[in-house]
């Protein structure tokens, strides 16, 4: 079976797990060792004025909102975008409110986002769907006009570009997910970059709020000031993470040949566009009659996936009198087909042969 994802890993990550295990100090919620290792290191590749590791991307987002006053406030976001994205809105007292796509990237649509700001808007959630960087002008635009933050879901675009610097580096917050389905991979993960001006009591709150909300620390004795949970990053993830970026660059551009590849010999009208910015996280194409198709390249050996249902429809979040047209009819229509560091030559072919066969 040729896998949808799969994570690239070396004797590098077995030798440096094996080392953090015989030490003995697997984890600690006071970000230490190798934890802050990988901070600095991230914060170096991206760009970013600081970095803290969590251990997860949908941590990052709750975290990140949270420093951002958004009780009773509308943040505005793609509705095309997995749950932990909308979650962290309403995590923090706030309302989603649901903006059209850009049926080329499957990004937020600059014209929808226009017509949905309102004096209630408390910041603008944009998601760089597969790794495809959202027009970041447009929006940066919007937010400084508006005098709102912008928070970034970069779940999908560790290595990602945008206006040749990398995500990570344009706005007030960016959120990373490292689950091991991503470009940089590790058993649970995430990160939130920061580039506020206030970034050092941003990121004092924000180590306090990863570990129960604990600071003040000396010694075996502490302060609780406010709210926390438990999303500190453990030593065996920052680990794993550390050898993951060393060849994150590598690792994508095998990626972007991969989509380059497909882009120009899949023979389906609508296809993700090939972007030399872009991480290819995933990629996607449109197809008319999803169900058949997937059932028909499954039984020839190769996985697909759905990414994602429009989270407007489901019953949390429905609300029946707001329509998305585009995002709804793509919603209906996308599949995400294997793309990663590990696939060959003929798996390659593979899978270009059985898209054109079974996507007519």
């Amino acid at each position: 079976m040729i896998k949808l994802f799969e994570p690239s890993i070396s004797n590098r990550e077995i030798k440096a797990v094996t080392n953090v295990l015989k030490t003995g100090f697997w984890a600690s919620g006071s970000g230490i060792n190798n934890v802050k290792k990988f901070e600095n290191q991230f914060k170096k590749y991206v760009g970013s004025k600081d970095c803290i590791a969590v251990n997860s991307g949908s941590a990052a987002l709750h975290l990140a909102l949270s420093i951002f006053n958004l009780k009773n406030k509308e943040v505005l976001v793609p509705s095309f975008t997995f749950l932990s994205t909308i979650h962290s809105i309403v995590q923090n007292n706030a309302k989603p409110v649901f903006v059209e796509i850009d049926p080329s990237t499957m990004c937020i649509s600059i014209d929808d986002l226009k017509n949905k700001i309102t004096s209630k808007t408390g910041a603008i959630l944009p998601v760089h769907f597969g790794g495809m960087p959202a027009n970041l002008n447009e929006i940066r635009q919007i937010s400084n006009q508006h005098k709102i933050p912008v928070i970034e879901d970069a779940a999908h675009a560790s290595g990602t570009t945008y206006k040749r610097k990398k995500i990570g580096s344009h706005s007030e917050a960016v959120c990373f997910s490292f689950h091991p389905v991503k470009n940089l991979a590790m058993p649970t993960g995430g990160a939130i970059c920061l580039n506020l001006s206030n970034v050092k009591n941003s990121k004092k709150i924000l180590n306090a709020k990863r570990w129960c909300g604990i600071e003040d620390r000396d010694g075996f004795s502490y302060d609780c000031k406010r709210i926390g949970w438990n999303y500190y990053m453990n030593e065996i993830s920052a680990v794993i993470g550390l050898e993951q970026l060393s060849k994150l660059d590598k690792m994508n551009k095998i990626r972007k040949n991969i989509a380059k590849k497909f882009y120009s010999e899949i023979n389906v009208e609508n296809k993700m566009p090939f972007l030399e910015s872009c991480s290819y996280h995933l990629y996607w194409i449109l197809v008319k009659n999803r169900s058949e198709f997937m059932k028909k390249m499954q039984s020839n050996g190769i996985e697909t996936g759905i990414h994602y249902g429009p989270v407007h429809k489901m019953t949390f979040y429905s609300q029946k009198t707001k329509k998305l047209p585009l995002t709804e009819q793509i919603g209906k229509q996308i599949v995400t087909i294997p793309i990663h560091a590990n696939l060959k030559e003929n798996d390659i072919f593979k899978i270009i042969s059985c898209v054109n066969k079974f996507s007519k």
